[in-house]
Formats: C-alpha cells, sequence, structure tokens
C-alpha cells in the first residue's frame, strides 16, 4: 500500500519526510516501539498534561529568540513608554510592546482631559493577568514614581521648578510639584511677613525643593529662597556704600512693641521706638503703619553693617531748639502727665519738651508719698517751673508752688496748747505722724500717746488711716516741725491716783500673776502694783496665793514712772504693833499704881519690846 502526504508524529523528535510514492514495504517502528524504556524515561509529562504537542527544541529557541527581540522584559517596579491604541468609555488601551496590551481606567487621566490615540504615556505594570488574563497597568502609579525622581533630582541639583499653590493649611501652602503635594511654610514664601496668605492661592510659582523626608514622603519648598538669591547682590551693594548719617528711603516692613523694621531695598534696619518721635509713645504704630514709604537716616551700624540703627526723629528739629526764648524760671505752664515713677512725674510742657516734678514738688507735706497720689497719666495739669537748663535739655516743675504756703500761718492756726483733728499717715518705732492739713504733719512721740499704757510700738494703739485728737506742744517755724501729744487732750488720771492710792492708805484686791521676786495686784485697769516676795507673807506664817483677796498696804507711789508697791504683812504687823502700844501703855498704867520692883518693870519693858520686834 501507497502513501500519498508525509505526517509529523509527535513521538519523532523531528519531521520526516516520505516520497510522495514509496514502495510497499515492511511497516515502520517507531522509537516508541523500538526502545519504549528510553522513551519513557525522556517523555515530556508536562506538556502531556497541558496538552502542548511536542515542539522541536530549535523552534522554541527560535520562538525565544523572536519574542526577546519584539517585546520587553517588564518589571513590577519600572516605568515604561505606552502607546493609547484605543480609547473606550471607562479605560484607555495602552501598547507597551509587550505580550499583550495593558489597561488604565480613564480616572487616571482625568487631570488630561485631551486624551487620544496615539498619545504616549508612562505606565507601570500594576497586574501582569488579571482573572481574564488581561495586563493592568498604572498610569497614576507611574506619574508619582517619575515625580519623585524629579523632586529627588530637583533637590540634589538646585534646579528651579513650577508648583501650583492648592490650598492653605496650617503654617502655610499646599503646592502641587510634578502631581506629589509638598509643604510651603508660610515663612518661606516671601522675605517680607506675609499678611494675606489667600493672595497666593490658585497661582503657579517657582519653587526650589529644600527638604525631603523620604521615610514619612514629606517635600518641603521655598519661594524665599530664590528671591534671597536676588536680594543678596542688592544687600551687598547697599551694604557697600552705606555712611553715617545717610538720609535713604524705606518702607515699613514689621512693627513691634520696641521699634520698627524697614526695608531699605534688600537691607533691613531698625528704627527704635525712642528714635520715631521726639514725644514719648506707648507705641511704634502711633506713628507709622505698614507698608508705609518714609525717609529715615543711618545712626549706627556694626562692623559688617548686619544691624544697621535708623532714626526717624532726627530728620525733624529737637524741640527744646524751638522752644521760646521767652520761657523761663517762675513762670507758669500748662501740661500732660505723660510718665509717672515712684519718685515723681514726668510733665510735657511742649511736644517733645518734658519737666520733671519730683514728688516732694507735688505738696507742702513733708510726709513721704509716692507720685501715683496726686497725679496720673493722661492727666492735663499746671505746674511752675522752677530751673531751666537749655544746654543739657532738663527742666524741673512744682505743683506746691501754685498754692499758698500753710506754714506762711501756722502760729496763728496752731498755737502751743490748741487741741486739733488729725489723721495717722506713718508709723516709726518712737512715734506716730498725724497730718492736720495738706501740707502740716506733726509728730506724736510714743510716750505721749498714753497716760496709763505701756506702749511698746504705736501699731498697738492706732491704725494708718484712723482720726486722733491731738494738742499742741511745741511748734518749730523754721525747722517745719510740730510736736504733738494725744494724751494731753484728757486729764491725767493719775493725779486722781495719787490720792486715791496715796502711801500707807489701804485697799482690798486678789492676786492676779505670780512673778519672779513677788507677784502683781490689779487695783483697777490703771494700776498693777507690785508685791515683793517677803510682803507675800500672812499672819500665820503661810505666803498667798495666785487668786487670794487680802488688804494691801501701799507702801509706794511714783507718779511720774507710774510705779505702785503694795504689801500684805505690812498691814497685820501694823495691828500688832497697835496692839503692843497699847499694851505698854496699859502695863504701865499698872505698873504705876502697883509699884512694881525695878527688876519685874524690866522684865515687862523686855518682853514688850521683844513682841514689837516680832519675836515668839
Amino acid at each position: 500500500m501507497a502513501e500519498s502526504k508525509t505526517k509529523s508524529s509527535p513521538e519523532a523528535s523531528g519531521a520526516v519526510e516520505a516520497t510522495e510514492t514509496q514502495t510497499v514495504e515492511a511497516p515502520q517502528v517507531s522509537e516508541a516501539q523500538a526502545n519504549p524504556e528510553k522513551f519513557l524515561k525522556e517523555f515530556d509529562w508536562h506538556n502531556y498534561e497541558e496538552g502542548i504537542e511536542q515542539v522541536a527544541d530549535s523552534k522554541l529557541e527560535e520562538f525565544e529568540k523572536l519574542v526577546s527581540e519584539n517585546f520587553v522584559d517588564t518589571l513590577d517596579d519600572e516605568v515604561v513608554e505606552g502607546t493609547v491604541i484605543t480609547i473606550t468609555d471607562r479605560d484607555a488601551i495602552i501598547d507597551i510592546n509587550a505580550k499583550s496590551e495593558g489597561v488604565i481606567s480613564l480616572n487616571e487621566f482625568r487631570y488630561n482631559p485631551d486624551l487620544k490615540v496615539g498619545d504616549k504615556v508612562e505606565v507601570l505594570i500594576d497586574v501582569r493577568e488579571d482573572a481574564t488574563g488581561q495586563l493592568v497597568l498604572s498610569h497614576r502609579k507611574a506619574r508619582v514614581i517619575k515625580a519623585w525622581e524629579r523632586v529627588n533630582n530637583a533637590h540634589d541639583t538646585g534646579e528651579i521648578v513650577n508648583g501650583f499653590v492648592k490650598c492653605r493649611t496650617k503654617g502655610g501652602m499646599i503646592v502641587d510639584v510634578f502631581g506629589i503635594e509638598a509643604f510651603l511654610p508660610g515663612s518661606q514664601i516671601d522675605v517680607k511677613p506675609i499678611r494675606d496668605y489667600d493672595a497666593y492661592v490658585n497661582k503657579t510659582m517657582e519653587f526650589k525643593v529644600v527638604k525631603i523626608n523620604h521615610e514619612f514622603k514629606n517635600i518641603v519648598v521655598s519661594h524665599k529662597a530664590l528671591i534671597e538669591a536676588d536680594i543678596e547682590e542688592q544687600k551687598k551693594e547697599i551694604i557697600s556704600q552705606l555712611e553715617k548719617g545717610q538720609v535713604l528711603e524705606g518702607v515699613v516692613k514689621n512693627i513691634t512693641s520696641y521699634g520698627v523694621f524697614i526695608d531699605l531695598g534688600g537691607v533691613d534696619g531698625l528704627v527704635h521706638i525712642t528714635d520715631l518721635s521726639w514725644s514719648r509713645i506707648n507705641h511704634p504704630n502711633e506713628i507709622v503703619e505698614l507698608d508705609q514709604t518714609l525717609n529715615v537716616v543711618i545712626l549706627d551700624f556694626d562692623e559688617d553693617k548686619s544691624r544697621i540703627q535708623l532714626g526717624l526723629k532726627q530728620l525733624s528739629k529737637h524741640p527744646w531748639e524751638a522752644l521760646s526764648e521767652e520761657v523761663k524760671i517762675g513762670d507758669k505752664v500748662k501740661g500732660k502727665v505723660v510718665v509717672i515713677a515712684d519718685y515723681g512725674a514726668f510733665v510735657e510742657v511742649a511736644e517733645g519738651v518734658e519737666g520733671l516734678v519730683h514728688v516732694s514738688e507735688m505738696s507742702w507735706s513733708t510726709h513721704l508719698r509716692s507720685a501715683q497720689d496726686f497725679v496720673s497719666v493722661g492727666d492735663e495739669i499746671d505746674a511752675q517751673i522752677l530751673t531751666l537748663d537749655r544746654e543739657d535739655r532738663k527742666m524741673s516743675l512744682g505743683i506746691k508752688q501754685l498754692t499758698p504756703d500753710p506754714w506762711t500761718d501756722i502760729t496763728s492756726k496752731y498755737p502751743v496748747g490748741s487741741k486739733h483733728t488729725g489723721i495717722v499717715r506713718n508709723f516709726t518705732n518712737f512715734g506716730v505722724f498725724v497730718e492736720l492739713e495738706e501740707g502740716i504733719d506733726g509728730l506724736i512721740y510714743i510716750s505721749d500717746l498714753s497716760w496709763t499704757k505701756k506702749i511698746k510700738h504705736p501699731s498697738e494703739f492706732c491704725n494708718v488711716g484712723d482720726n486722733l485728737d491731738v494738742v499742741v506742744l511745741e511748734l518749730d517755724v523754721d525747722g517745719r516741725k510740730l510736736s504733738l501729744g494725744h494724751k494731753q487732750t484728757t486729764e491725767n488720771p493719775w493725779d486722781k491716783y495719787e490720792t486715791e492710792f496715796a502711801l500707807n492708805s489701804t485697799h482690798t484686791a486678789k492676786i492676779a500673776e505670780i512673778v519672779d521676786k513677788g507677784a502683781t495686784i490689779e487695783f483697777n485697769e490703771d494700776i498693777v502694783a507690785f508685791v515683793p516676795s517677803r510682803h507675800l507673807e500672812k499672819e500665820d506664817g503661810s505666803t498667798l496665793k495666785k487668786g487670794e483677796e487680802a488688804e494691801f498696804k501701799i507702801i509706794e507711789f511714783n507718779k511720774e514712772f507710774k510705779r505702785v508697791v503694795a504689801s500684805h504683812t505690812a498691814v497685820f504687823r501694823e495691828e500688832e504693833a497697835k496692839i503692843v502700844k497699847q499694851a505698854v501703855r496699859k502695863a504701865e498704867a499698872q505698873a504705876a499704881e502697883a509699884k512694881p520692883t525695878l527688876g519685874d518693870a524690866n522684865d515687862a519693858l523686855q518682853a514688850l519690846k521683844d513682841k514689837m520686834d516680832g519675836k515668839k
């Protein structure tokens, strides 16, 4: 039997051609039949299970070569360029020259509404094969990777990049750079302070990438860095031309409580608050405002001219130079209180011209007080010029000089012995200062406060602000001093006590306290008498105790030193003496009648004497 067409056998290692017509011969034996053991050993079971027909190795190698030459070998983290070949309602089909086309959702191209077939786009393999075997790509991820590459490169090289200011945030702005959100701090927007951040929103600006945090994927950009580079050149040129006394035009850049910063065209200078105006001001905003253009004079600067001190008031004539020559000592002037200190008040009598009213010139009173007791900041007051020094630009003023001196008629108003009522103003260890009227103070010594109380400090007797009745004791007109007394406004009770508690008078009282070397007794609220220990003995030989009531005899009374000494023992000793005297007289009478012997009489007299002496 003859065969007209050859066939390829999967069992054979290659295709074998046969002639179209062959002589009928014995059947051929395949390799599997000829050598079954070798066939089974080398058989590719994987291809058999997968349904893949056996292909010659040479053809497989040829196929792999064609694939490597015509298709890209893509990696998951590699960005490649693809071509849009089809756009559907939802997706874009991208050819990346791989084994199959990829799919990208149109949502990733929202920023590019003009996307069309044939456009070149950067993509990243997102999924090699989805459930349907489709290659899934990502344009968004590719943009992010490429953006980070560009940002890093810009940071390393200092390249200037464009960014779109999206919105405000705490402390600055959010800027879109290459599709990545970066942070623009408020201090990095401009060289001058920004007052309106919203003016920069939705603007495209140039930036420098100044910091990248790879761990947290944070980017910080600066617009100020670009400006500073230009300003630095201007600054060097301006600084090289600076001279003291030079007048320059500047713009108010910032206002603080201590001064004003002026932009001189890239160089900042400070006008201290004291150099803004010849008059005193509380805050610089009373004189200038932000962005105001004004002329200033250079007062000083350091060696490298990085700190420049400017002045504004120096451009106008000093107020003292404009002060009228007619103003002289003794003139009455009107002014405004601008500053108050403990020692006095500064009064502005003309713009930039001030005089000091010392606290001692505010009142005729010699009592030490504070300036706040007389005037307040902002008060309009009248004063008299006491001293005037135009060269040193100093002036002293007085307020009390506008009222009569109360000491001019002091002798008629407060003669010695006259009674008055004053106000307690101050204490010292030795007395109390009492004000009789504004400018008239007197001193009450501590010994003149009370007739009877022993006072260690005046605060035990009265308080500051109390009204106190006084009597003028002494008057020194030249020394402007008054000596006053309070106890003298009442009678001295010791005059009465001198009679009531006369020497040898007897009174009943209780032992109040047992003290060292004796005890005390209280006859009344003023008199506390002392009883020595040996005078506490009772008639039976015992000693008086605290709280015991007994009779006491006054054995000492000193009105000047308010000292009273009493004795209980003297009371019954006096009684004994009386009894003895009576017995002596009676014995003498009886003896005269009985006419006793001389020896008997002597014995009787000796016994009476011993009894009087207290002998048992």
